[in-house]
């Protein structure tokens, strides 16, 4: 069985790269977009199983994205993990705003923290099976 399709939302072409070489290599197909409005274009036309969103994006911010993906009802079911360079103390703003996790950018250059990542994709992927299944049956 293949593993989920992921969108990848990150506008550092460095970050982008080395986030998508760690997701293929864990088996996930992963469809690119480096900016808000790309991001929203692809998440309708594709409806990945998970959004990895970055804050900081031209065009539509990070925060934009989610509060348009969570008020569309084709992309709502969509879990998203904010993606940032910024501290923690965001993380429970955006998940009032919807976000299924928070992951701190820094924690990607080791090997601890980029299994941290697949742990919690692989978690939060694993809890939104039911809402997915549920939406496709209705």
């Amino acid at each position: 069985m293949p593993k989920a399709t992921i969108l990848l939302v990150e506008d550092s072409k460095i970050q982008r790269m080395q986030s998508e070489r760690i997701l293929s290599k864990a088996g996930y197909t992963v469809l690119n977009a480096n900016d808000g409005e790309q991001a929203l274009q692809l998440a309708r036309a594709n409806l990945p199983d998970l959004i990895l969103l970055d804050m900081l994006l031209p065009k539509l911010g990070g925060e934009q994205v989610l509060q348009m993906l969570k008020a569309d009802a084709a992309t709502a079911h969509i879990p998203v993990i904010a993606l940032s360079g910024l501290t923690q103390s965001n993380e429970a703003k955006l998940m009032q705003a919807g976000a299924a996790g928070y992951f701190e950018k820094s924690r990607f250059e080791d090997s601890m923290g980029q299994e941290a990542l697949l742990n919690m994709l692989q978690r939060v992927l694993r809890e939104s099976k039911p809402t997915k299944q549920a939406i496709a049956g209705a």
